[in-house]
């Protein structure tokens, strides 16, 4: 048997069971289905269990430049991207944390399936909810196009098939298995896509510290590459925090803000919030959560160092995220390798699935749906069901296509995708849900004046430092909300009384 078809094997395996799943989850579906498709296809029913939720959110987070970019750029910096990277520990806690309760809770109250069905019943406005839903479907088919790129590249590195052909293989199955099961076949096969990538994670590890003849030998290597870099200034020295002082303060400052805190702005990982179904439920997946995110984060990228250890020098030409497909096909027996390249396949694949169900859900859920409520016209379930399916189809087709001809690194893509949706609604967020003076003026001025701010520095190629653009779009954006927020109106006593009742006596 050839190399190639032991490799494949797993993969097609794994790739035949999330078929499975989709087709399982649409048939138990049918009847919540039938009553209410866009609650059943858009958020589960909110009835996602700890377990589940963690795992869902995690895979949506790990995307494919946590196994191909970020270790790839440790391997050639060293441990100091390992502390860059750490910021994202952080990252499941403060979603389901500072969002979870609050979220679930208005959620239910105002019956909102969407993110942008929160924020038009926080704000009362159809302008902010519609800018929103664009927002979202814009930076959604970026983060696909980067997912795609990345999965693709890994696909075909190691299997030795053509980037076309890897890209179609593995980006059908997810465009279909997540276009039939809808956001409950998305939670479940996350949940698989998230265990296979700890076991892709411990499966490399292991390949390599074997290879190496254990952890000493590869920091002696580690040691060598930091000492010949510190004596001829070319390279970087791995044991230095800064890496040679190509990590500056500012990069983690925006490491922080982009990977970290701001990350509760992401509308994909906080729908999730509205689709758990009990307080303790979320508990659980905080303390789940937590440990897989950071032990996968932190562990992809001391990987990427540790690789060193195997392999110390690149072919010419070759970019970084070459590197662990590289350690796979040398390094990895067949079927090893085959289970291992699920890891990151599982990761493009979550977050895929993710993304293209929320970015459905903003055209059929936020835009047809309301524009149907406000004309006070009858709802066809059926119908709905079959435009959710085609929507969902048609986005992940279109990001199919854009892929096929990729820029250099994938890396910057997703950052750029991340960076915008933060701008866009991490203010809206977080102060629509916790600050009872925010209003719709502030809110629209947030999300147009940090958009403009955001992507007009990405187009002029402006820098300011070594910081990275979302802190332009974030600064800008609280700016704009607050002067804009001194010159609305405030908000409605019914809309307050239902996102603050702990601020009325009655």
């Amino acid at each position: 048997m050839s190399s190639t078809i032991q490799m494949l094997a797993p993969v097609i395996i794994f790739f035949v069971i999330l078929l499975a799943m989709g087709f399982y989850v649409q048939k138990k579906s049918a009847d919540a289905r039938a009553e209410n498709y866009s609650k059943d296809y858009f958020i589960g029913g909110r009835s996602l269990g700890g377990f589940v939720l963690a795992m869902t959110l995690v895979a949506t987070y790990g995307s494919v430049s946590s196994f191909l970019s970020g270790p790839g750029v440790a391997w050639e910096k060293g441990f100091g991207w390992v502390y860059y990277a750490s910021t994202q520990v952080v990252a499941a806690y403060l979603v389901l944390a500072v969002f979870g309760k609050k979220m679930a809770v208005v959620g239910r109250k105002t019956d909102s399936v969407t993110v942008v069905d929160l924020i038009r019943s926080r704000y009362n406005s159809d302008i902010i909810a519609t800018i929103s839903a664009i927002a979202i479907i814009v930076f959604f088919t970026t983060q696909m196009i980067g997912q795609f790129i990345g999965g693709a590249q890994i696909f075909s590195a190691v299997t030795g098939l053509s980037y076309v052909a890897g890209l179609l293989i593995f980006a059908l199955v997810v465009v279909l298995y997540t276009t039939v099961g809808g956001f409950m076949a998305v939670a479940i096969t996350d949940t698989a896509c998230a265990i296979m990538m700890l076991v892709g994670m411990f499966c490399l590890v292991f390949a390599i510290v074997s290879k190496a003849g254990g952890i000493e030998n590869i920091m002696v290597t580690i040691n060598e590459a930091s000492a010949q870099a510190r004596a001829t200034g070319v390279g970087y020295d791995m044991l230095d925090p800064t890496a040679s002082g190509s990590i500056p303060v500012q990069l983690f400052i925006t490491q922080w803000m982009l990977c970290g805190v701001c990350t509760v702005g992401l509308p994909q990982t906080s729908v999730r919030c509205l689709a758990y179904k009990d307080t303790k439920s979320v508990h659980r997946a905080i303390i789940y959560g937590t440990i897989v995110c950071g032990a996968m984060m932190v562990g992809m990228h001391l990987i990427g160092v540790l690789a060193r250890g195997v392999l110390t020098s690149l072919p010419e030409g070759a970019s970084t995220d070459t590197v662990i497909p590289t350690v796979m096909v040398q390094y990895m027996h067949p079927v090893l390798a085959g289970i291992t390249i699920i890891g990151p396949l599982a990761a493009t694949m979550s977050t895929v699935s993710s993304l293209l169900i929320s970015g459905s859900s903003a055209i059929i859920k936020d835009l047809y749906l309301h524009h149907k409520e406000v004309k006070k016209e009858a709802v066809d379930q059926k119908f709905v069901g079959k435009i959710s399916v085609a929507v969902t189809f048609l986005m992940g087709i279109v990001a199919i296509i854009l892929s096929i001809n990729p820029p250099d690194i994938i890396v910057w893509i997703n950052m750029f995708a991340f960076g915008g949706l933060q701008t866009a609604f991490f203010w809206i967020f977080l102060f629509g849900l916790f600050w009872k003076k925010a209003n719709k003026t502030g809110a629209l001025w947030c999300v147009v004046g940090g958009m403009v701010a955001y992507c007009g520095v990405y187009i002029l190629d402006i820098q300011i430092s070594s910081f990275h653009n979302i802190i332009v779009g974030i600064v800008v954006g609280l700016i704009c909300f607050l002067i804009g927020n001194s010159m609305g109106k405030p908000t409605e006593e019914k809309t307050a009384r239902i996102f603050f009742p702990e601020k009325f006596n009655d």
